[in-house]
């Protein structure tokens, strides 16, 4: 088929490599511009060393866009991760309109961060919605949809990678053939049920020790590798990624205070958190670079008793 593709970053790259490893045709493709200094988009690299023609526009509201997706002539468009507005006036130009992937089971985890969010709220199960895009924020009607498992201890790098990533290219290039064929179903989301969540950045991943250690292991998992869960050593910032939680199952058996580095082994640091405590294996201290827990506690950086969050 021919293809209008709008995307970014490597899973837009995937995307397109994956319709055109099968034979289809990529009329052109949008991306957004860099911002100033940046590298470019690894998915207008690939484009570009295809030959494909590539369009930038600051907005895809704009005339000059919508003008350039007519020119195309395409017979579907293909939305893979895109963070611009894209209005009916250009999605629907295709003639058999656009479809774009999202990262959650629609109508939950509506909104930027829907990988982050259902490991944060230690979720067993998330997956992808191929849906059609509408001026509301991932409301549009599904057409598709995959499940995922979230092991307990999964990070979102490994339930990306490992699953939504993998499974997402091939659920668009599925999508897309049932859109083409007319065989599709188009499912309206279900409002009551729907839930929508914001960005999980700086101040989303910051560590409250005196948190049950259930919720202080699943804000470590949901922002490994980013944007990083984190705490405070002495003023500095200090990033926790790779981790292990260990439940107290007796009263009073909790060892050490609240954030307080209770062991330093050979290869990681306990911290205390409400009903147990997390074992670190891999820490970034602000100006530093990501070393094993061990290493910065032998630079002298901290030590046992040392108390973190302060």
């Amino acid at each position: 088929m021919r293809i209008a593709f709008i995307g970014q970053q490597d899973f837009g790259k995937a995307v397109l490599e994956a319709f055109l490893a099968r034979g289809d045709e990529v009329a052109g493709v949008f991306c957004a511009p860099e911002k100033e200094g940046a590298r470019p988009d690894v998915l207008k690299v690939a484009a570009e060393e295809k030959g494909l023609p590539v369009f930038q526009f600051p907005s895809l509201k704009s005339t000059e866009a919508e003008a350039a997706m007519r020119g195309l002539n395409a017979e579907i468009g293909i939305m893979a991760y895109v963070l611009q507005f894209a209005p009916q006036s250009f999605v629907n130009i295709p003639k058999h309109g656009t479809i774009q992937y999202h990262p959650s089971l629609l109508p939950k985890y509506r909104g930027p961060s829907s990988i982050n969010w259902p490991i944060a709220k230690g979720d067993t199960q998330t997956g992808l919605s191929i849906f059609r895009p509408t001026d509301g924020l991932d409301e549009g009607p599904v057409i598709l949809q995959k499940t995922c498992e979230i092991g307990p201890d999964d990070t979102i790098g490994e339930v990306y990678f490992n699953c939504l990533f993998p499974l997402g290219v091939a659920a668009m290039l599925e999508a897309a053939d049932l859109v083409a064929a007319d065989r599709h179903v188009e499912i309206a989301q279900d409002e009551e049920a729907a839930s929508y969540e914001g960005w999980f950045r700086a101040r989303e991943s910051a560590i409250n020790w005196a948190s049950h250690v259930d919720h202080v292991y699943n804000i470590i998992r949901a922002a490994n590798p980013a944007p990083g869960a984190w705490t405070t050593l002495n003023g500095q910032k200090l990033q926790i990624f790779d981790a292990r939680k260990h439940l107290v199952r007796t009263i009073g058996a909790v060892k050490g205070k609240i954030g307080e580095v209770t062991e330093i082994g050979a290869q990681s640091i306990r911290v205390t958190a409400q009903g147990g405590q997390i074992e670190i294996f891999k820490l970034k201290l602000e100006g530093g670079k990501k070393v094993a827990a061990a290493e910065l506690a032998q630079s002298g950086a901290l030590s046992q008793g040392t108390i973190l969050g302060s």
